[in-house]
């Protein structure tokens, strides 16, 4: 009897790559999507996203985290309506005074990214919820999706496509009125397990 699939219980999985430390010092590809693919953060009109107050507060917060976190670097970033991609690049800092055991709020702390990307999700729900009077209520999913940006043509091809992803959201998987025509993101809802493989296919062809 073919397994039907349940979000609740294979979300649950881990997607990261076992085995990998991901607190090397790199670039990151991070996709975050609201809970229950909720649009939260405005809408695409004319092929360009327009923000709306909660897309405000998300494109602040990701702006904001090099405040909080010393080892990373920002690159390309968009919020789209119920969904973020950006570039995470965490490098290597020198840590002053190692024999000291530095305060909970010290920046020559090394975070990896997991604790960014969760830096930045409770960072921003908060203030969302704030701001729309919704204490504790999600508004992420309880995963996300990263590639490891492994030389310079990738980086590059996922500049691209974060520039690029108003352009193509009436193909995009996220997008309720997805159109299912040519090259783009297939829309099946149901099928969440699918979705980085679709953004992959979508950036670098079909493997």
């Amino acid at each position: 009897m073919k397994q039907v699939y349940d979000p609740e219980v294979h979300h649950r999985r881990s997607i990261r790559l076992k085995g990998y430390d991901y607190s090397r010092a790199g670039a990151y590809f991070v996709t975050v999507c609201t809970q229950n693919r909720e649009y939260l953060f405005g809408n695409v009109v004319n092929d360009e996203m327009t923000l709306s107050e909660y897309g405000n507060i998300v494109e602040n917060v990701w702006h904001n985290l090099t405040n909080h976190y010393q080892n990373i670097k920002l690159d390309k970033f968009i919020v789209m309506p119920n969904h973020i991609h950006g570039i995470i690049v965490l490098i290597d800092v020198d840590i002053v005074g190692a024999g000291l055991k530095p305060a909970p709020t010290d920046l020559t702390k090394y975070y990896p990214l997991s604790e960014i990307v969760r830096g930045f999700k409770t960072f921003s729900a908060r203030h969302v919820n704030e701001l729309r009077i919704t204490p504790g209520i999600p508004v992420w999913q309880r995963n996300y999706h990263e590639h490891i940006v492994r030389n310079e043509n990738e980086l590059n091809r996922i500049r691209e496509y974060i520039i690029n992803n108003p352009l193509q959201w009436q193909f995009d998987r996220e997008n309720p009125e997805c159109v299912n025509v040519g090259v783009g993101l297939k829309p099946t809802p149901t099928a969440d397990d699918k979705q980085w493989d679709d953004f992959e296919e979508a950036i670098f062809g079909k493997k």
